[in-house]
């Protein structure tokens, strides 16, 4: 059964890539929305290679079975050496023991997708701001609450000299990250391609009991001034907030570009 090793990691990683793009939206939680077309594809493809490596397997002979009569009478110099060439020219079926590791992120696709990046991620971001400088930004829309995304208010909140979130009800969504001194935050995650390359937003929010870590939830409230704009000190910018509400994580947690 060695011989059908490559075959089926990659029939079980093809069907792992598969169960998380085409019967879910599970994928939402590593790339891109944008991404979901190459990991139907690559599923596909290792499923197809999968199948084709089978059939070649159950077509080719096990080396045992090629041994004959006069390899079994062989003295013991002679059937170490063939053992020792088995071993590293002739089994081409077999499986490397390294190879069996892709497995592992196979299995975890299958049957348990990790999380998506939460509050651990989002605590080790170190405290980035865009280099884009205080500018004017375009008028919000009529009407309170304003949904915001935590891009949207931040880069108000931190860059607009016309302070347009001034007088403004707002109203975002977010998981829970709380600090060491008892202050929380709302936070998202922005991701370019995929949870590799993942930065953080983060607002902090006042006026309310911090939920658990890691919870989901909309918040809303005002604009709590902080700092000189541009500075430093205006940043993570703060909401006072007039309602906490819980809420069900996204199908796609991440904010884009």
């Amino acid at each position: 059964m060695r011989r059908f090793g490559p075959a089926a990691l990659l029939l079980f990683s093809g069907a792992a890539v598969l169960r998380i793009t085409v019967f879910s939206d599970l994928y939402l939680r590593y790339v891109q929305a944008g991404l979901k077309v190459y990991l139907i594809a690559s599923g596909v493809l290792l499923l197809a290679l999968g199948a084709l490596s089978a059939v070649h397997a159950t077509r080719t002979p096990d080396d045992d079975e090629r041994l004959d009569g006069d390899e079994e009478a062989a003295d013991v110099d002679e059937e170490f050496d063939d053992e020792v060439d088995q071993d590293h020219g002739h089994d081409h079926h077999r499986t490397p023991r390294i190879a069996w590791l892709l497995a592992v992120p196979a299995a975890a696709l299958l049957l348990f997708p990790p999380p998506a990046l939460g509050s651990y991620s989002a605590d080790r971001e170190a405290e980035q701001r865009a280099a884009q400088g205080v500018g004017t930004f375009p008028a919000l829309p009529s009407g309170d609450p304003v949904a915001l995304t935590l891009g949207e208010y931040t880069s108000r909140a931190i860059y607009d000299s016309d302070r347009s979130l001034t007088g403004r009800t707002v109203r975002m969504t977010g998981f829970v990250t709380r600090g060491d001194d008892g202050t929380w935050y709302l936070a998202r995650l922005l991701i370019t391609c995929c949870a590799a390359d993942a930065s953080t937003y983060k607002i902090e929010i006042r006026g309310a009991d911090a939920p658990a870590n890691d919870t989901w939830v909309t918040v809303t409230g005002t604009w709590h001034p902080k700092g000189e704009l541009g500075s430093d000190e205006a940043w993570p910018p703060v909401l006072d907030s007039k309602s906490v509400k819980k809420v069900t994580e996204p199908a796609n947690p991440y904010e884009r570009r």
